[in-house]
C-alpha cells in the first residue's frame, strides 16, 4: 500500500474509533466520512462494508485479548487468567456499544469480516475455562460458546445506563457462578 494511501486509511481509522467509541457501532458511514473530511467514497473505498470497517479497527484488540489469553495461561493460576482474560474482554466490549451484538452474529457467519477474529477469540477463552475445568477450579457444564456468551450479557449491562452502575457487581456473581472455589 502506498504511504500515503496508508495514511488515510489510518486516518479513517481513528476517526471511526472515535466516532463509534462515542455513537455505538450503528454510527453512520456518512458521519465518519464527514470528520474524517473525505467523501463517503473514499471511507468505502477502504472499507466497502461496516464490518470491513469494524474488522479493521478491532482486529488489534482481538489480537491483543488473544495474546493475553496466551500470556495468561503460563503466568497465572488457571482460576486468576480465567477471571482476569474475562474482565479484560468484557471492559473492552464496553468500549463500542453494540459490538457484542455484531460479535453474536459473526461468531456464526462465516462470510461475516468478524467472523475469524471472533471464532480467534472465543477459541482463546475456551482454552483458559478447559484449563480451569481441568485443574478442578471451574465447573464443567460450560464450555467456549457460553463464555463467550457471557461476555456479551456482561457487556450489555454496561451499555445500560440504569443497570451500569451494576455492571461490577454483577462480573462478580457470574465468575464466582463459573468458578467451583
Amino acid at each position: 500500500m502506498r504511504a500515503d494511501a496508508r495514511k488515510n486509511r489510518d486516518h479513517l481509522l481513528a476517526v471511526a474509533g472515535t466516532v463509534i467509541a462515542e455513537q455505538g457501532v450503528d454510527a453512520s458511514l456518512r458521519d465518519i466520512a464527514r470528520k474524517a473530511d473525505v467523501g463517503l467514497a473514499t471511507l468505502l473505498r477502504h472499507f466497502p462494508t461496516r464490518e470491513a470497517l469494524l474488522e479493521a479497527l478491532l482486529h488489534t484488540s482481538f489480537d491483543e485479548l488473544t495474546a493475553k489469553a496466551d500470556e495468561l495461561e503460563t503466568s497465572s493460576s488457571p482460576e486468576d487468567a480465567l477471571v482476569s482474560w474475562l474482565r479484560d474482554c468484557v471492559a473492552w466490549t464496553t468500549e463500542y456499544r453494540g459490538v457484542t451484538v455484531l460479535m453474536a452474529a459473526a461468531i456464526e457467519d462465516t462470510e461475516s469480516a468478524l467472523h475469524a477474529s471472533c471464532v480467534t477469540l472465543r477459541a482463546a477463552g475456551t482454552r483458559l475455562l478447559a484449563r480451569a475445568q481441568a485443574a478442578g477450579m471451574a465447573r464443567t457444564d460450560i464450555d467456549g460458546t457460553d463464555l463467550f456468551a457471557l461476555i456479551a450479557a456482561l457487556a450489555w449491562l454496561g451499555d445500560q445506563p440504569s443497570l451500569a452502575s451494576r455492571a461490577d457487581r454483577l462480573f462478580e456473581v457470574v465468575a464466582s457462578a463459573i468458578l467451583t472455589r
